[in-house]
């Protein structure tokens, strides 16, 4: 029986690490010398690093509707991670776009957005779990299917989270950039298709050490009948911890004071 591949864009094993250059194909305007590394992932794959204050990480969109659920926990104590009611009711929004910081439990800054093409991603979707991907899409499973298999966000992150010690008890609510979700008059979640369009990116930049895990799996109110999810490109480059006349520190009162509460982490 032939088994369905993902198609991995990467070079070959005998590859020195410093042509992998994947950003150029995606995003071409950063600094040459600035960037540390860079990877296009595969619709419904997930990955997780360990990244440093002062690096932006570029995500751009390779298929139109793609979507990169997103969860931080910081690198140096993992019980403080992202907090998704505290970040919106500090902003006073039900979505991120350019100038929106991340906030911990903790009310300090833990990412900010630092430049987006899209204009709204949705903080409120959630995950795709198994249920839902076999009730929606049918089983696809790696015994048959391998690499090909279909993968739901929740089980990507869950794995991803487990390589740093963390558990389901720790899978806090992602962020799902290049999304949209409305809400009607009477309260029920929307989601709108071709929100995002090929070639759109959003930097963002972490203003902590943080553990940074990902799933590129469907949004789970994607109508879409077919398992289709889109690739995502990947950049990380050095862009140096927020100044002072900072877009985002700017942006409202709350994110000054939680970039400032950040900063006191660092003052060493």
């Amino acid at each position: 029986m032939e088994h369905p591949e993902l198609a991995l864009d990467n070079p070959p094993a005998s590859a020195p690490v410093d042509v992998v250059d994947h950003w150029r194909g995606f995003a071409p305007d950063l600094a040459a010398d600035k960037v540390l590394f860079s990877e296009r992932v595969p619709g419904g794959g997930h990955w997780s690093y360990r990244l440093p204050r002062g690096t932006t990480l570029r995500m751009t969109a390779l298929d139109a509707g793609a979507n990169l659920a997103l969860v931080l926990y910081s690198a140096q104590e993992k019980l403080e991670r992202y907090n998704l009611p505290d970040s919106l009711k500090a902003q006073h929004t039900a979505h991120y776009t350019r100038g929106h910081v991340l906030m911990s439990d903790m009310g300090r800054a833990m990412a900010s957005i630092t430049a987006d093409t899209v204009g709204w991603h949705d903080p409120l979707g959630l995950l795709l779990d198994n249920r839902l991907m076999h009730e929606k899409y049918g089983a696809h499973p790696y015994q048959q299917y391998r690499n090909g298999m279909y993968r739901s966000g929740r089980d990507g992150l869950l794995i991803e989270i487990g390589k740093y010690g963390l558990a389901k008890r720790d899978l806090v609510a992602p962020v799902n950039f290049f999304s949209k979700v409305v809400v009607d008059d009477e309260g029920r979640f929307h989601y709108v298709p071709g929100h995002a369009r090929a070639g759109d990116h959003v930097d963002l930049r972490l203003d902590m050490d943080v553990i940074v895990a990902y799933s590129t799996a469907p949004h789970p109110l994607d109508p879409n009948p077919d398992y289709a999810p889109g690739k995502v490109g990947l950049a990380v480059w050095r862009s140096g911890p927020a100044p002072a006349d900072d877009y985002c520190r700017a942006f409202r009162a709350e994110n000054a004071r939680a970039l400032y509460n950040t900063d006191m982490l660092y003052l060493a």
